[in-house]
């Protein structure tokens, strides 16, 4: 598992830098026991822009200051970039893009190549792959659904679900997406009610549902009960006129 990972990267003196958001739950207890009995060291990164500067710090050093400001709450206690980006070891929030948790690790790999040659690399990078099989299946299945031509995206499940939250954000990168716990969040043809990411709040939208003949995609995180699914789809449809026994009838 990534805690017995990070606990072995911290028994070797290598520091974790764990790909996830600083403030995750699992990122908190993952980073906790990177400091293994006390001498170990881990580094945060949300971003692939978080990421080139550690890569640009691995190969050229900067600013200490500067980077311990950058990372402010994102770094393990007397974390020094001077000494602690020597030997390191990758690890993730296991609800991270599978993709964006491989480019991190091949480009800091590539920043240790650079500054220490394969050899060295060998012996000062490591990596693991930890993330969720289920939490994968839905950003994959969720990737090819965005390439169909669709009117609106709903995302089911819990607003404190961090691999919830990734499928919602992929969603807004392409279309109107609609994050709602169940299905009484859609109030009617007018209303729904749903989680704004960036406000970090439900909110209500207004002419949600567009007239006439529309493509509906629904996804939801890899924990949602199915039932859940199933209910939201029905109540989208009560909400067009069509009620459950004309569905069921139709299946």
């Amino acid at each position: 598992s990534v805690w017995k990972r990070v606990r072995k990267y911290a028994s070797e003196s290598a520091t974790s830098i764990i790909h996830g958001k600083a403030e995750h739950e699992e990122t908190k207890a993952t980073s906790s026991r990177a400091l293994g009995d006390g001498k170990g060291h881990y580094l945060v990164v949300l971003t692939l822009k978080d990421t080139d500067y550690v890569c640009d710090y691995i190969r050229h050093g900067g600013n200490k200051e500067e980077f311990l400001e950058r990372f402010r709450n994102a770094h393990s206690p007397g974390f020094d970039p001077d000494v602690h980006l020597k030997t390191v070891g990758v690890a993730n929030q296991t609800t991270m893009l599978r993709g964006e948790t491989e480019e991190v690790q091949r480009r800091i790999r590539q920043a240790i190549v650079d500054r220490d040659g394969p050899e060295g690399a060998a012996k000062n990078f490591r990596f693991f792959d930890t993330i969720c099989g289920a939490t994968q299946e839905r950003q994959d299945a969720l990737r090819e659904l965005l390439n169909v031509k669709m009117d609106l995206l709903l995302v089911v499940g819990g607003y404190n679900s961090s691999n919830t939250s990734h499928l919602a954000e992929m969603g807004e990168e392409k279309l109107p997406t609609y994050f709602v716990r169940n299905a009484s969040r859609l109030r009617s043809e007018n209303e729904i009610l749903h989680y704004d990411l960036h406000q970090r709040e439900e909110v209500v939208a207004k002419d949600w549902l567009p007239e006439g003949k529309i493509v509906v995609g629904i996804t939801a995180g890899a924990s949602c009960p199915n039932n859940l699914i199933e209910e939201t789809l029905v109540r989208l449809y009560e909400l067009r006129g069509i009620g459950r026994e004309e569905l069921e009838a139709a299946a």
